[in-house]
């Protein structure tokens, strides 16, 4: 197995089946690969190579991303992902914090740089006449280049943010490597499939489940900006035949309305982390492919995955090492012991972080912030900050974020086997379990929901149906409901909840609400 995505890509430069697809344009690798190349002698010919040679990207997805990330691989130098959603000193202090000396843009994002400090670094806007003619005359050669090794970092690419200030993470060419073979080889990706990447370039999603696939395998390659109501059509544009997704995606999709071609696609797998169990069965069913869902961060130092026997609920079986442990303590917390109605009745001593007992995995630390780095590494161990039970089998069991952790009438709830509980109800799309203060102490519960298309749905409905639903704890009815048309959330689909706990009952959406202690709820 090649083990640099420069070696990965290098063994595809004389190849003439298509390496890239975009809208109505197709490249085939060799011209791909040389494409690239010449933007990597490009780019090294404006840096100073006595500093890092970082060179940051603020894209969607287009084929000048596609290509810049090729760039790095093949001229060896760290591209780093800018998100294309931050904004002022936020989106500044990303350029700053990656030391980028060149920021690669295009006319769309070109006008939110304008007035930020960003170092000192080099913008270039790739939808110039200028820099397409210089790449047309740069030299495609790609044996002018250092020969990278397995460990050196491939990218930089930053967390989502849902919990803090995102932080970049240095993502080794090895993890890249590893996940692009073994997702290769576990679907048997040839070049004749084409790996649709619709999630954005600059998150790890879209590099370790999609680009990663399709520079291991040599299938093409189909960037695009994810739309739920053309998803279908853009499926068979490109001929897509495997998919990554994280976050909310699925849903979406489904929550438009089915037409009776639906399964005509030529789609075999969609694979990616944080679907619904509902999402997952339905969106198989109606679109006829496989869906395989795991766990991962961005760090990687945490990795689940599903199998045969996964039980509902569950996101599946996890690496060696990783185990759910009592940040206190510092021991790992009994397994949880379910009643006959599916309720866990240990919650409080079986809920805990998800760590990695080894030490930090995949994880190659945050870049120039060690005390964030030793933060996760507390211990000897990584502690993910993702809360988690385990059924005596083993099997993992997500309960939302530490800050997902509830205090309600004395008893503690776990957000996430709610939401999964709420996601039941066939009119609802969107789930969000947060606290909002109790007047008192702790914390209120209350949930944030969006419909499918054309659903609707009463007080009274809703409350037929939690109280039909025998494992959600009487404590974990909530509170207030509100009603939202849409979530806040990241570029990569994960729910901002604190946003939604800073509006809190404050909102102009529709908002239910049920005495505190009886369960009739009224709109307000």
């Amino acid at each position: 197995m090649s083990d640099t995505v420069q070696a990965f890509l290098l063994q595809h430069a004389e190849r003439d089946t298509p390496g890239l697809k975009h809208q109505g344009q197709v490249w085939s690798w060799r011209d791909y690969v040389g494409e690239s190349a010449a933007r990597a002698h490009l780019l090294h010919a404006m840096v100073d190579p006595e500093r890092p040679v970082h060179v940051g990207v603020l894209m969607k997805n287009t084929p000048e991303m596609a290509m810049a990330i090729a760039a790095g691989a093949i001229g060896g130098h760290v591209t780093v992902g800018i998100n294309a959603t931050r904004r002022g000193e936020g989106l500044a202090s990303d350029v700053r914090r990656a030391d980028c000396q060149v920021l690669l843009t295009d006319d769309e994002h070109i006008g939110l740089l304008d007035g930020l400090d960003l170092g000192g670094a080099r913008v270039v806007n790739t939808d110039e006449d200028a820099w397409r003619r210089q790449a047309a005359d740069a030299p495609r050669s790609t044996d002018r280049f250092r020969t990278v090794e397995t460990m050196d970092t491939f990218m930089l690419i930053f967390t989502s943010g849902t919990s803090g200030d995102p932080k970049a993470v240095q993502v080794a060419n090895f993890m890249v490597v590893l996940s692009g073979a073994t997702l290769a080889d576990k679907f048997s990706i040839t070049p004749a499939d084409v790996v649709y990447c619709s999630m954005p370039l600059f998150h790890s999603n879209a590099i370790l489940a999609g680009y990663a696939v399709a520079a291991q395998s040599g299938a093409a390659l189909a960037v695009a900006q994810f739309s739920a109501s053309s998803f279908v059509d853009d499926v068979r544009r490109y001929g897509a035949t495997y998919l990554n997704y994280v976050g909310k995606p699925l849903a979406y999709v489904l929550a438009t309305p089915e037409r009776p071609d639906d399964r005509d696609n030529p789609l075999r797998v969609a694979f990616g982390n944080e679907a619904s169990d509902r999402d997952i069965e339905q969106f198989a069913e109606r679109f006829g492919c496989t869906v395989w869902d795991g766990f991962g961060s961005t760090e990687t130092a945490v990795i689940i995955t599903r199998t045969d026997d996964t039980p509902p609920g569950s996101i599946g079986v996890p690496f060696d090492g990783v185990a759910v442990y009592d940040r206190e303590t510092r021991q790992e917390c009994p397994r949880a012991v379910f009643d006959e109605h599916g309720r866990v009745t240990n919650l409080d001593s079986a809920v805990g972080e998800l760590v990695n007992t080894t030490g930090a995995g995949f994880f190659a630390g945050y870049y120039k912030d060690a005390k964030a780095t030793s933060d996760r590494l507390d211990g000897g161990m990584y502690w993910s900050g993702d809360l988690a039970y385990r059924d005596e089998k083993g099997f993992v069991y997500l309960a939302g974020r530490t800050s997902d952790w509830l205090r309600v009438d004395g008893e503690n709830l776990a957000a996430a086997p709610i939401e999964q509980i709420l996601l039941r109800h066939e009119a609802i799309s969107q789930a969000a379990v947060y606290g909002v203060p109790d007047e008192r102490v702790g914390d209120q519960l209350m949930c944030a929901l969006v419909l499918r298309d054309g659903a609707a749905l009463t007080p009274d409905a809703f409350e037929e149906f939690l109280g039909a639903q025998r494992d959600l704890s009487p404590k974990a009815w909530p509170r207030y409901v509100r009603i939202a048309e849409e979530l806040p959330s990241t570029a990569t689909n994960k729910v901002l909840k604190r946003e939604l706990r800073a509006e809190g009952t404050d909102t102009a959406d529709t908002l239910w609400i049920r005495g505190e202690r009886d369960r009739d709820y009224a709109a307000r």
